[in-house]
């Protein structure tokens, strides 16, 4: 079975809350600390509290906002400083220090890999999850980039809704971006109308001669427009800011943004634009200069149980990829779900791909030209 939201919603939504498995590093490690390295909205107080209460460990934590940022901090300390680190998936190929030695080690054998959604697990590995041949990250949640929408103000069906919607009218000094999301999403509109030839984006990920082609042509298309820049995002609490404070009515954002939104007033809606959604996968995993390894074990093996993955996913709006986490998962989560993620949305995703050595570098040359436009 392939690798898609649809099958892993089946497997979720069907599956049974496996009872926690004891392991015999849980046991060793009921003392102590755990650095962890996350996402900003991730390690909520709830999960915190519930993780320390019931270990005894201390969860010191710190956060990053993009993966560049946790790509930074893992390599300015030489890999050590933190023990869990969670990146998108397909940035784990660029953990390699200067003697190409992978800052991730190879997941212990206590750390309970069969919690993963099976599809996940399996296809992890062509998305960067097997390094040197060892499983280095385990999958932990997934979601996707689409569109926000103020739709009492921007009144757009979601049929209809576009990537080029950005740039609509009405849209001006009001559309937020992450410039290098939008790169993406920019680039499929442009795609589907036959602007620029791209393979519906994945040729940037060929060449440096193709995706320098492709990238600048789309940068190209955004200064021309740029009077609809808004508000540019890079996190999920500039993302809310740039509708609640900047006054943007549209956005390209991660699903979070836009089903938070609409928790607080049904003007908001988050929907998949026409020419596919953009999906991502985020991984964890234990830093090959971890200091409290046994400790690490025991907080991926929480994170990894059923009942915390449904909180996860109530907290953030993301999707877990345990076992049986929807059974944990609110009922207001599940009608946003259902309500988003129709059969024609998930039989049209785009997923980002692992990164090749010229593709960053490319698309940090590209969002400066952007933010300095």
């Amino acid at each position: 079975m392939s690798f898609t939201r649809r099958n892993a919603l089946k497997l979720t939504a069907g599956a049974v809350a496996a009872p926690a498995l004891l392991r015999a590093s849980d046991a060793l490690a009921s003392s102590g600390t755990v650095k962890i390295l996350a996402w900003q909205d991730y390690i909520q107080p709830d999960i915190a509290e519930k993780f320390e209460a019931e270990t005894g460990i201390t969860l010191d934590l710190t956060t990053f906002g993009s993966n560049d940022e946790a790509e930074s901090t893992v390599r300015a300390n030489g890999g050590k400083g933190f023990d869990v680190v969670f990146p998108s998936i397909t940035n784990v190929s660029n953990y390699y220090d200067d003697d190409n030695e992978h800052f991730f080690q190879p997941i212990p054998e206590d750390v309970n890999t069969d919690a993963v959604i099976p599809a996940f697990l399996r296809d992890s590995a062509a998305l960067g999850g097997v390094q040197n041949g060892e499983q280095v990250v385990l999958p932990f949640d997934w979601g996707t980039e689409g569109i926000t929408l103020n739709r009492a103000a921007l009144p757009i069906s979601d049929a209809d809704l576009s990537y080029g919607d950005l740039f609509a009218d009405g849209t001006e000094g009001k559309s937020a971006f992450r410039q290098k999301s939008a790169l993406i999403g920019v680039g499929l509109y442009l795609d589907s109308i036959g602007e620029v030839q791209s393979n519906r984006m994945y040729d940037v990920y060929k060449s440096e001669e193709d995706a320098r082609r492709i990238f600048g042509a789309i940068v190209e298309y955004m200064v021309a427009n740029k009077d609809h820049f808004g508000a540019f995002w890079n996190n999920a609490t500039e993302a809310t800011a740039a509708f609640k404070d900047a006054g943007c009515i549209i956005g390209q954002t991660w699903d979070t943004t836009g089903l938070l939104l609409n928790r607080e007033t049904t003007d908001y809606v988050y929907r998949a634009p026409k020419e596919g959604i953009i999906t991502w996968l985020d991984s964890f995993g234990i830093l090959r200069g971890a200091e409290n390894t046994d400790q690490a074990v025991a907080f991926m093996n929480f994170m990894l149980t059923p009942e915390v993955g449904g909180m996860f996913s109530n907290n953030t709006g993301y999707n877990s990829a345990v076992t049986g986490a929807a059974d944990f998962a609110s009922d207001e989560f599940k009608a946003q779900f259902n309500e988003t993620y129709t059969p024609e949305v998930l039989g049209n995703m785009w997923w980002w791909q692992s990164d090749t050595p010229f593709y960053a570098p490319v698309v940090n040359e590209m969002v400066e030209i952007i933010t300095n436009a």
